[in-house]
């Protein structure tokens, strides 16, 4: 096993959702996060119930960033390497969803969620990448079981999630004999605010943040010699139709 504790991460988008539940999953090993949120005052509150919650000495930083900004993702990381020191993962988290036909969407919606799902991880590891082989890092993306698979009404999201995941698999080719590990996760539905849902009883059969949370907890504590590099993960039983 590869021991975690006392390392840093940053987690774009982590102020809830799935960034929130991996960031608690981070911070129970005893890794010190950052977390970034568009707003400022997200941000911060999200940082503060964390260090309230965890058990353990890990301790969780916010940060107001914009992924779709380059220059505010750079701002990011040089925070984290200001307040811990080093940048040993970075997950790029953030993300956004704009549907419907592609008659109805509009030039707006479709740049909003390529530039943010999209875009954003690419200036997320762009900003992140000297730090990442400094500390021989691991850089871990959210994509989605929609980067390889289609639906009506999902043109902008399936391309921004088909992009991040071929993306992330060439990112892992560039750095791999750099000493830097990078991995993609695919889930399905996922028990969070996205699109508007409001979590509750009724998402009880959807994978849950804290179940990403430990993959990405169970993907840096594996040994280095194995690079699961790419993860599709679903409910094991969604409701019948």
């Amino acid at each position: 096993m590869n021991a975690i504790q006392n390392k840093v991460a940053l987690i774009t988008g982590g102020s809830k959702g799935i960034g929130y539940g991996i960031a608690e999953a981070l911070m129970q090993k005893g890794v010190n996060v950052g977390i970034t949120s568009r707003s400022e005052a997200s941000a911060n509150e999200a940082s503060n119930q964390l260090n309230k919650d965890s058990a353990s000495s890990a301790k969780a930083v916010g940060i107001q960033a914009d992924v779709r900004d380059f220059e505010s993702q750079q701002e990011a990381v040089s925070k984290v390497l200001e307040h811990y020191g080093k940048l040993d993962v970075l997950i790029a988290n953030a993300g956004l969803g704009r549907f419907g036909s592609i008659e109805d969407l509009s030039v707006q919606e479709w740049n909003e969620v390529i530039d943010t799902n999209l875009t954003g991880v690419f200036y997320s590891i762009k900003a992140g990448v000297e730090a990442l082989k400094q500390s021989q890092g691991y850089f871990i993306t959210i994509s989605s079981l929609a980067g390889t698979n289609f639906f009506a009404g999902g043109s902008a999201y399936n391309a921004s999630k088909f992009g991040v995941t071929g993306f992330t698999q060439a990112v892992m080719l560039d750095l791999r004999q750099k000493g830097v590990k990078v991995s993609t996760i695919m889930p399905g539905s996922v028990s969070t605010f996205f699109n508007g849902n409001e979590p509750a009883e009724k998402d009880a059969w959807k994978i849950q943040i804290e179940d990403i949370g430990k993959l990405v907890v169970d993907l840096l504590e594996m040994h280095p010699r194995t690079l699961p590099s790419k993860i599709e993960v679903r409910p094991t039983a969604p409701p019948s139709k």
